[in-house]
């Protein structure tokens, strides 16, 4: 694999101004840990290593237990593991996140808008489309997780 650009570096405006989307994302009334974990379904979908390994680690310091953050991926068949809030904001990423293929049916919207306020709906798809974002940018700049810098 060769080495490619730190997008951060290469771009400082540009990544300030993601930047700026996630501190607003960190004020509004979504509970954190919820973001976080709809980041690292994200993430898995779109096959980010860096913002995988970054997500989990966030999601472990914030007191999530290692069995839920290992069915994440799976979170359909996890039972009551996930609240009915959690599967909710989960199903909503997939659709959001897989858009070209899912095209966001009119089923996928009303389970959200049930379960989330209509501020909460657009701060949580803010944040799916966020994470979309960083994913494409990991992928493609190959960003280099944590777990992997310190070997």
């Amino acid at each position: 694999m060769i080495d490619r650009i730190d997008y951060t570096k290469a771009s400082p405006e540009g990544y300030k101004a993601f930047g700026n989307v996630y501190v607003t994302l960190q004020k509004t009334s979504l509970p954190k840990q919820l973001v976080d974990l709809v980041h690292l379904r994200v993430s898995q979908l779109n096959g980010c290593a860096f913002c995988i390994d970054m997500h989990s680690r966030d999601l472990l310091q914030s007191g999530l237990a290692v069995d839920k953050l290992a069915l994440v991926p799976v979170w359909r068949d996890a039972g009551s593991l996930f609240s009915d809030r959690e599967r909710s904001a989960l199903a909503w990423a997939e659709s959001v996140t897989r858009v070209s293929e899912t095209g966001i049916p009119d089923d996928e919207y009303q389970a959200a808008a049930a379960e989330f306020e209509d501020k909460e709906l657009a701060d949580l798809t803010y944040a799916i489309g966020l994470m979309n974002a960083f994913n494409r940018f990991g992928v493609a700049f190959r960003s280099t997780p944590q777990a992997v810098a310190k070997r």
